[in-house]
C-alpha cells in the first residue's frame, strides 16, 4: 500500500521508495530507508502526510508519499 493509504497512529514499514533520484537521497539522509518503521501521525484529505521515523517528524507531499510503499509492520518490528 502507499504510504497516504495507511491509518493514523499505526507503525509502517517502508518497503520500497519510487520517487526521483534526488528525493530518494533527500529521503535516505533522513532515515527514509526500505525496512525503517515510520509512524503515521497525521494525514489530509490532499495526501499530504505527517510521519515520525527515527524520533523525527516529516511532512511529505503527496507526490512523495504516493512514491513510497508500506506494509505493516508486525508486533516485534
Amino acid at each position: 500500500m502507499k504510504l497516504y493509504e495507511g491509518e493514523i497512529g499505526k507503525t509502517y514499514i517502508v518497503y520500497n521508495v519510487m520517487v526521483k533520484d534526488a528525493i530518494t537521497r533527500r529521503l535516505e539522509a533522513l532515515g527514509v530507508n526500505e525496512l525503517t518503521p515510520v509512524t503515521l501521525m497525521n494525514k489530509k484529505g490532499s495526501g499530504t502526510v505527517i510521519i515520525k521515523v527515527r524520533g523525527t517528524r516529516l511532512a511529505l507531499g503527496k507526490r512523495i508519499s504516493e512514491g513510497i510503499e508500506i506494509r505493516e509492520a508486525a508486533n516485534n518490528e
